[in-house]
């Protein structure tokens, strides 16, 4: 499924509620993830302006997709979500409403830990006993929801993953954001990298006098390196590696995830790799971003070999 069909699968509009304490700022976290434009804390008298904004929006900032958080933060504006809801579904607005639950002792757990006042607890009541006045509040909104999420046993990793299943059609691999980068060791080892592989072991196009001033994003150094033979076996070696990896970081929750390709320079071999282990990726359904860290040094690096060798030959024809 493409990215477009994706997107369109996903509803326009998701509401998260639900019990203070249950997980809704790990929820939006996800949203965020998913390409959602969030905003927490929202009025329900406000969810119907905020849609016909994100619509209205000639998509200079604006993604499309909206998630709100609307709960018993907002006081005497809450009890307005049920009509809210009827509205939208008048209206014809696609959206869901996700409600986050977990069990008292869990939820009075999390607010003696965390050290936060529980929102209803404003007149001097216990904890519990705010809990219990949120659950009444939230009673009906409870039964109009579209998912509901028990997380009194649930790590953040475990709902996000959850949520993302939920959400993403199924593919959870468009929530973790993956950047291949080339580099060259001369310049200096990653830092910000959690997978380095360094290819500076494969033949090196340098030493071609023809090939040493293109770049591995020329045809011409690109067959060079990868029709190699020594570059053919190990792209099943590590395609195998990107295999076993990959699922494990999306299955842990990872976001982001930097991967560098390395070679001496940064002009050749590592970037040929870096855009095959990209089109690699992005073939098993992984959202990839490529780039080349010192591409631009190598080639001001060759301006000032050619503006030398020019200089050189202008001293010599004074001579």
């Amino acid at each position: 499924m493409t990215d477009a069909a994706e997107q369109a699968q996903m509803p326009e509009l998701v509401i998260v509620t639900g019990m203070s304490g249950a997980g809704r700022t790990e929820a939006m976290h996800v949203f965020e993830d998913l390409g959602y434009f969030c905003v927490d804390n929202l009025p329900a008298s406000l969810i119907s302006n905020m849609v016909k904004l994100n619509g209205a929006s000639d998509g200079d900032g604006a993604c499309g997709k909206l998630a709100v958080v609307c709960d018993a933060r907002n006081g005497q504006y809450f009890g307005s979500l049920v009509e809210v809801l009827e509205e939208l579904e008048a209206a014809g607005v696609d959206f869901k409403m996700v409600f986050l639950d977990a069990g008292d002792d869990k939820l009075v757990s999390r607010y003696k830990s965390s050290r936060r006042r529980h929102p209803l607890c404003t007149d001097g009541t216990t904890i519990a006993q705010g809990i219990q006045r949120e659950r009444t509040l939230l009673a009906e909104v409870r039964e109009r929801a579209d998912v509901v999420i028990d997380t009194t046993e649930m790590l953040p990793q475990r709902l996000r993953s959850t949520l993302r299943a939920a959400f993403s059609q199924g593919n959870e691999r468009k929530g973790l954001s993956v950047t291949v980068y080339s580099f060259g060791f001369k310049h200096g080892a990653p830092i910000d990298a959690d997978l380095v592989m360094d290819v500076r072991f494969l033949p090196n196009p340098y030493y071609d006098p023809d090939l040493r001033p293109l770049t591995g994003l020329d045809a011409p150094v690109r067959d060079y390196v990868m029709l190699r033979d020594e570059t053919i076996e190990f792209k099943k070696r590590w395609h195998a590696l990107l295999d076993v990896v990959m699922p494990g970081y999306v299955s842990e929750g990872k976001q982001q995830l930097a991967i560098g390709v390395g070679c001496t320079g940064g002009q050749h071999r590592s970037v040929a790799l870096a855009e095959s282990t990209g089109d690699y990726l992005k073939s098993k359904g992984y959202r990839v971003s490529v780039a080349h860290r010192d591409l631009g040094k190598a080639e001001r690096g060759r301006d000032e070999r050619e503006l030398d060798s020019e200089s050189a030959d202008v001293g010599a024809r004074g001579m």
